[in-house]
């Protein structure tokens, strides 16, 4: 590891935190800092990347003009909107937004964005990335005249999550425009100890999974950013700065961080959403309901003529750290709106032992079995989230769970082995 131009950036609670080259051909400013007791056993309080950016006077942005990528979970520990904070901070040079999917100010649903406008609040011109990559992205960057491209939004840790990919192509975008790209990091809310389920399969990369990484990545956006880099975009590599949180360990899960939470998108309200989210979303690819359109969106599952036998077959398994409860419900909108279907809602009672990838394909597996209704969607959009058509065709084989998890077993140690290199806070 050699110093890099940026040498030094301020951490929080007046304490310096080296940058360093890491692999990738980036720069991660270490993690460290203490501040005053949060309530967490003594521990210093989590300050994301912003934080740390901030508290160290935006040097790492002096002399620059700043464009930031970024949605409502952009706020500071106070909940103010960094966008906000920064336009009104002569420090920075903040001259453009660009939003991803559900757009920068979060108007749009699901598949949706804001599209090109001047943003009310700062008068900023504000640019939409959703569904651009490559060289038409890279155009959007050049057009507004941006020096350095800042991504900060916050993950919900499952591949299939949008926010992850719009860091992938802004990446890929910002080498191509010749821009410097900086993340600054935020917690992966459902821990970032272990990556779990199958590998995509780069013949299935679509925009909710473009490359190589398992179904829950179990990192951070800066730690993705670093993986991004030197695995991806080794031929080209953006000229990338990471700004890595202080406080946080690996087993922090998002309610012990002492951070708001803002949902990053309509339908992910609580933390509770994101613990299930990496295995329940995998009921978008069949005809049954994913609980949008309900106040407990992916925690609550169902379709016409579903009744109690789901509930008891998924409760007969006795998988770890959560139960099943027989249930009713009819959905605003999305699939059976305005109907009232039966099905499930999952109780995670013990969220250091539940897998939501295996509890996933348990509740596939006996939806199957139990109701005789079950179908995949017609585009086999199941074969996109999982990232492959294992999944698909075991379970239409009869394929019980233990089966269906054991046929990505290698796959997944290969890039547990990969992802240990890049990460920031500890193994």
């Amino acid at each position: 590891m050699s110093l890099t131009r940026r040498g030094v950036l301020a951490a929080g609670g007046g304490l310096g935190a080296l940058a360093v080259t890491a692999s990738g051909g980036g720069t991660a400013a270490a993690a460290g800092g203490r501040g005053e007791d949060s309530g967490r056993g003594g521990r210093a309080p989590v300050r994301t990347g912003f934080d740390r950016l901030a508290a160290g006077g935006y040097r790492l942005l002096a002399g620059e003009r700043v464009g930031i990528v970024t949605n409502p979970t952009g706020i500071t520990s106070d909940v103010r909107h960094i966008v906000d904070v920064t336009h009104a901070d002569d420090r920075v040079n903040l001259t453009a937004v660009f939003g991803p999917e559900h757009g920068f100010r979060g108007t749009a649903q699901a598949g949706g964005s804001e599209g090109r406008y001047d943003d009310p609040a700062t008068g900023l011109p504000v640019y939409d990335t959703y569904l651009k990559n490559g060289q038409p992205l890279a155009d959007v960057f050049t057009a507004s005249g941006v020096d350095t491209v800042v991504f900060d939004i916050q993950d919900a840790g499952a591949r299939f999550y949008t926010y992850i990919w719009t860091l992938y192509d802004c990446m890929e975008a910002a080498a191509l425009a010749g821009k410097r790209f900086v993340v600054l990091d935020r917690p992966n809310p459902v821990t970032g100890r272990a990556a779990l389920g199958p590998v995509l399969d780069p013949a299935f990369g679509t925009f909710v999974g473009r490359r190589e990484i398992a179904q829950a990545h179990g990192m951070t956006v800066a730690e993705l950013a670093l993986f991004f880099n030197a695995e991806f975009f080794a031929d080209r590599p953006a000229d990338l700065d990471t700004v890595t949180m202080s406080g946080w360990r690996r087993s922090d899960f998002f309610d012990t961080t002492g951070l708001p939470w803002v949902p990053p998108s309509p339908n992910m309200p609580t933390p509770d959403t994101a613990l299930v989210y990496s295995g329940t979303c995998l009921f978008e690819g069949t005809n049954l309901s994913e609980g949008r359109g309900t106040t407990r969106p992916f925690e609550l599952l169902g379709a016409a003529g579903i009744d109690h036998r789901w509930a008891a077959a998924a409760n007969a398994l006795e998988l770890p750290g959560v139960h099943f409860r027989e249930a009713y419900f009819a959905p605003t909108f999305s699939k059976f709106s305005g109907v009232t279907v039966g099905g499930v809602q999952l109780h995670v009672d013990d969220r250091e032992v539940f897998d939501p990838v295996r509890t996933g394909i348990a509740l596939l597996v006996t939806a199957k079995a139990t109701w005789s209704g079950f179908a995949w969607r017609a585009d086999n959009w199941i074969d996109k989230l999982t990232g492959n058509t294992r999944v698909r065709t075991m379970i239409d084989a009869g394929a019980d769970t233990d089966e269906v998890v054991g046929a990505w077993r290698s796959d997944l140690a290969a890039f547990r082995a990969k992802r240990k290199k890049y990460l920031l806070y500890g193994g």
